[in-house]
């Protein structure tokens, strides 16, 4: 038997019999009185308790139980019980409905989430970048009333959504690039989640740029040889032809090593991890090498001065950052004519080291400054053949300084010359003991 009955029946019996024996004693009208007047107060008590009982349902509290005898007592105690678990599981849901929206927004992804009309029921701090949205302000609203490309109002109501779709023109600058899929889910719900692949879409086009530019920068030179060949297995040649076939048929041969070459270097680089910055570089030693070299490779047809600060010194690869700077001290001797002066500076100022080659050559347009350092990027095509260089000299100069945590800057004006200037942030900057350079 239940023990609420159980407890009724019995305090009904004890009722009862205390009225039986009143009536004994007082007269039976007594006992009857008294039955009644106690089937009242119970029918008060009883009121009071499911009144307060009411309260605590529509209003619960979590601190005290409330006391009350008997019966009562033990469902106020049951009912703070079911309470404080209800709530406990309340707290967990909810802590976990917080940490799982934390996630979504940590996500690199916009997430939107649509109701069975394709309104906006919740999106993320990313999916309101990528679409420009208000997660506020827009909620119940039509997700085609507020984005409103073509492609993916067709999108959606195409409904292939095993397929991905590409937006291009997207966010503020109409420049980036979205990946777009929708996901069904629960009743005609669906789950739209994007991705900004601007970069990806980028690198691809420099991918195939890199590859579509080295198979030109081979084919000319292979295209020349293959040529030669032909004459020379054809064709009677006398000694003084045939030497003079087999030079240039070198100098295409050194052309394509020196592409080669360069390549091998920018992928060394782009593999390699930064180099260490507590390696002091023997400046007396790059710039030695620098000037002794600027020298052969001038013959005297130029004006070339060193301004060298002999107590600045780096940190990093030496072999390194020799190769960057002879790579801007080369290009400044070939592309200034004869008689031209060249002026390369090593100096400090404030908290960075400051290096710095400057001529008086031929100049830059402004259109081609922005593109100088990618991979074969010739601003004169003819003349960087002419003098040699693969296309490749600047890009392994960013690279360099990139990897020395340095920023390569560039000043020019066509007609009137060129400075290049990298500069070396104070982390990577030393003091070195003095000595005397002999330019």
């Amino acid at each position: 038997m239940n023990i609420i009955w159980a407890r009724f029946l019995v305090s009904l019996v004890l009722l009862v019999l205390i009225g039986v024996l009143v009536g004994v004693f007082a007269g039976p009208i007594a006992g009857l009185v008294f039955v009644v007047v106690m089937l009242v107060a119970q029918g008060f008590f009883s009121t009071f308790h499911t009144q307060r009982l009411w309260r605590l349902l529509d209003a619960p509290v979590y601190g005290e139980v409330p006391s009350a005898p008997g019966i009562w007592g033990e469902i106020y105690y049951r009912l703070h019980k079911l309470a404080k678990q209800w709530h406990a599981q309340v707290r967990q849901v909810e802590q976990q409905h917080s940490r799982f929206i934390q996630a979504i927004q940590a996500s690199p992804n916009g997430v939107a989430m649509l109701d069975d009309h394709d309104q906006i029921e919740w999106c993320n701090a990313i999916a309101e970048v990528h679409f420009g949205l208000d997660a506020k302000r827009d909620l119940r609203q039509h997700i085609t009333n507020l984005v409103r490309h073509p492609d993916f109002v067709r999108y959606l109501n195409a409904q292939h959504y095993d397929e991905t779709l590409v937006m291009r023109g997207m966010g503020d600058s109409r420049q980036n690039v979205l990946e777009v899929q929708v996901f069904p889910y629960g009743e005609n719900r669906k789950l739209l989640l994007t991705q900004d692949i601007t970069e990806l879409e980028r690198t691809d086009a420099m991918r195939r740029d890199f590859v579509a530019n080295v198979s030109h920068e081979l084919k000319t030179p292979l295209t020349v040889l293959s040529g030669f060949l032909e004459t020379m297995r054809e064709l009677p040649l006398n000694e003084e032809d045939r030497a003079r076939y087999l030079e240039m048929m070198e100098q295409q041969a050194s052309r394509m090593r020196h592409i080669v070459t360069d390549l091998l270097v920018l992928a060394k680089l782009e593999g390699e991890s930064k180099p260490p910055v507590d390696r002091a570089i023997d400046m007396r030693a790059v710039f030695d090498h620098l000037n002794e070299d600027a020298q052969t490779l001038s013959n005297g047809h130029h004006d070339i001065a060193f301004s060298i600060d002999e107590t600045l010194g780096v940190t990093g690869a030496q072999t390194e950052l020799f190769s960057a700077f002879a790579n801007l001290v080369t290009n400044a001797i070939r592309y200034t004519p004869e008689g031209g002066k060249i002026v390369v500076t090593w100096r400090r100022e404030g908290a960075q080291g400051v290096f710095s080659v400057t001529d008086s050559g031929f100049g830059i347009p402004a259109a081609d400054l922005p593109r100088l350092t990618e991979r074969f990027y010739r601003v004169d095509r003819s003349r960087s053949r002419d003098t040699g260089g693969t296309g490749l000299g600047l890009a392994i100069v960013k690279h360099v300084l990139q990897r020395h945590d340095a920023h390569l800057y560039v000043q020019s004006e066509e007609g009137r010359g060129s400075t290049f200037t990298a500069r070396f942030p104070g982390s990577r900057v030393i003091a070195i003991r003095p000595a005397t350079y002999e330019a």
